[in-house]
């Protein structure tokens, strides 16, 4: 099983919908094998996720109920392949707070970046198919490759690699948030959708 943990501030805004919009999309295309799971760096513990934000997560088709927040730490992060930070500042803090993480950790922008990246590579070909080891053998090939495509996708992104956080904000910037956060998670989802049907 894949392990991704998505990392906000509150865990009641972004990394919620990133993750449960991941986990609904990827259990559709290959069910079992991937486990997402969130935290706040100052996480508003036990809280349901924010109205508004479970709003937008609705609009796109997916639910928000039983989500309860929890608190990021050196525990829950250490056991995830892959760990996707709302903002840079949350990935540095993340690798500070355990410096083995670095490697495994983007901003869920720079990652979207990187697998573009690589989808644009030479002799990148990933194993195909979606039963949870063929899966889990495209993962790690991925996750492999990825910090070698890093410094160009930070450097097309040039400097946006952040979804703002739009808690007791406007509705304008929940709409940015979505408008921030959204296609770096079609991507992430693009790529499985690719690679977890067969080749013929």
């Amino acid at each position: 099983m894949i392990r991704i943990l998505t990392v906000c501030t509150g865990n009641i805004c972004r990394s919620p919908f990133a993750e449960l919009f991941l986990q609904s999309e990827l259990d559709r295309l290959s069910p079992g094998s991937f486990m997402i799971r969130s935290a706040g760096s100052h996480a508003l513990v036990g809280h349901q996720m924010d109205e508004r934000s479970s709003m937008k997560l609705h609009e796109v088709g997916v639910a928000s109920d039983g989500f309860i927040a929890r608190q990021l730490n050196e525990g829950n992060a250490s056991g995830n392949d892959l760990i996707l930070a709302l903002t840079d500042e949350h990935r540095s803090s993340i690798v500070a707070m355990s410096p083995r993480l670095l490697k495994r950790t983007y901003t869920v922008r720079e990652f979207a970046a990187v697998l573009e990246e690589l989808a644009a590579m030479p002799d990148g070909t990933l194993p195909r198919g979606s039963d949870t080891t063929t899966v889990e053998t495209r993962w790690a090939a991925l996750l492999k490759a990825a910090p070698l495509a890093r410094p160009s996708a930070r450097s097309k992104l040039a400097g946006n690699l952040d979804v703002v956080d739009p808690y007791r904000q406007s509705d304008s910037v929940y709409d940015q948030m979505v408008e921030d956060l959204l296609p770096a998670l079609k991507t992430i989802v693009e790529f499985e959708l690719i690679h977890a049907a067969e080749q013929g």
